[in-house]
């Protein structure tokens, strides 16, 4: 469906003519005006989906739209993106990113994996459109379980940042070592400090972030120590 009071009429047959071909895709795409960041068009998968109307979704403001349906802690990684490639207005450039987006009368996420690009201009050749495609994870099933732990890690990361972020240079070369599953006798050989400096260190380590073995290996794995 396309809300035609919201898309210039010299490009409305232009996305009408798409249309067939995005209904028929296993994913959802939403085209979005640049100069509000309004939905203008969204295929009918995705408004099952979102058990809605596009005329329902373009009364609310894109604030309401984003805070309505998706999580708003992953702006934080793809909005710099998206900016991004507006800013570099390259036409055969796109970029993807994990989003997630909250279904109607559901309480859990639902994980999709979404590409953006630019889908149309002004006279000026600024963009003034955005093509979104978004497939659920669950729909790539070779990929479902790879995507999974990549996911857990990146949530890890969010909710750790501060308490990781308070551990010294010296501290995270030892946090590494220590996920490697070394004794402080070898974290010291390794990092020509002393025994006692290498025990000083595990212990501060453990205290700054509040974790046991277990978690000490997410910290290394989320933070790309190891």
């Amino acid at each position: 469906m396309l809300n035609k009071e919201r898309v210039p009429k010299q490009i409305v047959p232009q996305i009408e003519a798409y249309a067939a071909a995005f209904n028929s895709l296993p994913c959802a795409v939403i085209v979005h005006d640049l100069r509000d960041w309004s939905v203008v068009y969204m295929s009918e998968r995705g408004l099952k989906s979102l058990n809605t109307t596009l005329q329902e979704i373009t009364t609310l403001s894109s604030g309401d739209y984003y805070k309505l349906y998706f999580n708003q802690e992953d702006a934080e990684d793809y909005v710099p993106k998206i900016l991004a490639l507006l800013e570099r207005n390259n036409d055969d450039e796109m970029v993807t990113f994990f989003q997630q987006v909250r279904f109607p009368d559901k309480d859990e996420w639902n994980w999709h994996m979404s590409s953006v690009k630019i889908f149309m201009r002004d006279e000026t050749g600024k963009p003034n459109l955005t093509i979104t495609i978004a497939v659920p994870i669950d729909a790539m099933h070779h990929m479902t379980a790879k995507a999974e732990r990549l996911l857990q890690e990146n949530n890890f990361l969010r909710q750790n940042y501060k308490k990781f972020s308070t551990l010294t240079r010296r501290e995270k070369e030892v946090l590494a070592q220590m996920a490697l599953g070394k004794s402080a006798l070898e974290i010291a050989n390794t990092l020509y400090i002393a025994v006692t400096t290498a025990e000083t260190h595990r212990k501060n380590i453990k205290q700054k972030l509040n974790a046991g073995t277990y978690e000490l290996m997410q910290y290394a794995r989320a933070f790309d120590l190891v």
